[in-house]
């Protein structure tokens, strides 16, 4: 089963380490010490982010960021981790909590076109895409993303 908590100080040093490849390697993180001296990322105050842990693996994170009409929602798996069912849990507790902590808000989350590994995951946790895809700018340039919203806003809190 996995737990959760506020994501700590030592692990946002090591999420910040995690590396993937490929097309992936644009959610490589910069470093924390960057973070910290841009107030961006795991230092930017406004994020709210949780950790998830197996045992004692550290396995995935989250951020829920409150907003007027929603809750958008951050979701990172350790790159060891990835294609293994994890995100979606994650993605189904990330949920519950945002049910528990924004009462009545809807989660939302954005996420690049062509990462279709996150897309069919989103999906099976309770996600919708909605309307066409919108271009973002980012600090690593612009994308293509689709927003994605979840389909359970009333089933999502009993599960």
């Amino acid at each position: 089963m996995l737990e959760f908590h506020k994501t700590t100080e030592d692990e946002k040093y090591i999420i910040c380490d995690w590396k993937y490849d490929g097309d992936y390697a644009i959610y490589n993180n910069p470093s924390y010490e960057e973070q910290i001296k841009n107030h961006q990322g795991f230092a930017n105050p406004r994020n709210n982010f949780y950790s998830f842990l197996d045992g004692t693996k550290l396995i995935g994170y989250i951020n829920l960021i409150e907003e007027d009409s929603g809750v958008f929602f951050g979701i990172g798996v350790n790159p060891v981790f990835c294609d293994q069912g994890y995100g979606q849990r994650i993605s189904k507790s990330a949920c519950k909590l945002s049910h528990q902590l924004y009462p009545g808000k809807p989660i939302y989350l954005e996420v690049r076109t062509w990462n279709t590994r996150a897309v069919k995951c989103y999906e099976k946790a309770g996600f919708r895409i909605i309307g066409d895809p919108i271009k973002r700018t980012t600090p690593i340039g612009e994308g293509m993303f689709f927003h994605m919203a979840e389909d359970c806003f009333l089933t999502c809190r009993d599960r």
